[in-house]
């Protein structure tokens, strides 16, 4: 294979996930009260102002990058709206539910009608042993302020856009409501139905062709996780000396940090690169 140009993949750099100063957030003109991230990662926003940074003392060098984002609906099988409990009340943001869970009645879709399809979305999820099904709060709704990018990063973005004459590339996922898609390579459970849930084959392609493969975003416990074990699964060699993880361009949801540590720890034993933005230079 030939190998073009160094490329950054920026996972997932949205308003929902960082930790914003209150004068980063704006006010709804609708309530005019202020709009807060939804699911803000500790130490998101310091990470997504150092990857400006780095995107911009870069952007000379810097080939292609590639942006994805996370992008849902409220109605979706992770969010709360989908969800009630044994006595009809809600499902508060931050809950595992398991099929056995289901099967004893504990939790039940909203929608009396999608039973059948939802155990079997969360027996299929099990069986694969990656993750519980976590109801989080409504969260990068499509639309939305908190679907927007970090304004530092889409600063920096533009201004390589200027510099490079060509365009960011945008990866939308999360907009099927009966799959959890984590990855941007692939849903949890590819929906037969959707084939955008399925192996994003020319993503794969594209990143592949890397001389170097550049991977920063959020959060390093899930959507940067998922997606960088499903690149190195389908990366076609042992070597993946190409990639790099600038890991101070990351951090993990609260709760999850030995999964950011266990996640790091795993790609630096098999060769990935984990550098930090202040001392990687292309």
């Amino acid at each position: 294979m030939r190998y073009t140009e160094t490329q950054l993949l920026i996972i997932d750099p949205q308003n929902d996930f960082c930790d914003l100063p209150e004068n980063w957030q704006p006010r709804s003109p609708v309530t005019e009260q202020v709009i807060a991230p939804s699911l803000p990662v500790a130490g998101a926003h310091a990470d997504m102002q150092r990857l400006a940074s780095w995107i911009a003392a870069q952007g000379e060098t810097l080939g292609q990058i590639t942006l994805t984002l996370d992008s849902h609906q409220s109605y979706d099988i992770a969010h709360p709206a989908f969800w009630q409990q044994r006595d009809g009340s809600a499902v508060t943001p931050f809950t595992q539910i398991t099929a056995a869970q289901m099967r004893a009645g504990d939790f039940a879709p909203r929608n009396a009608a999608e039973q059948s399809r939802t155990l079997q979305y969360l027996d299929q999820l099990e069986a694969q042993g990656s993750y519980t099904l976590m109801v989080w709060p409504l969260h990068c709704e499509i639309g939305s302020w908190g679907h927007g990018v970090h304004a530092s990063v889409l600063t920096a973005c533009r201004r390589w856009q200027d510099l490079q004459h060509r365009a960011v590339r945008h990866v939308f996922k999360g907009m099927n409501p009966w799959t959890e898609h984590y990855s941007a390579i692939r849903a949890e459970v590819p929906d037969t139905q959707d084939p955008e849930t399925g192996l994003n084959t020319a993503l794969l392609a594209q990143l592949r062709a890397s001389s170097q493969l550049v991977i920063a975003g959020e959060a390093s416990s899930h959507c940067v996780r998922a997606t960088t074990e499903h690149i190195v699964d389908n990366w076609g060699s042992d070597d993946f000396s190409r990639i790099v993880l600038l890991t101070d361009c990351m951090s993990p949801v609260g709760g999850f940090e030995a999964a950011h540590t266990a996640f790091l720890q795993h790609m630096h034993a098999i060769g990935v690169r984990c550098e930090t933005s202040a001392s990687f230079n292309l």
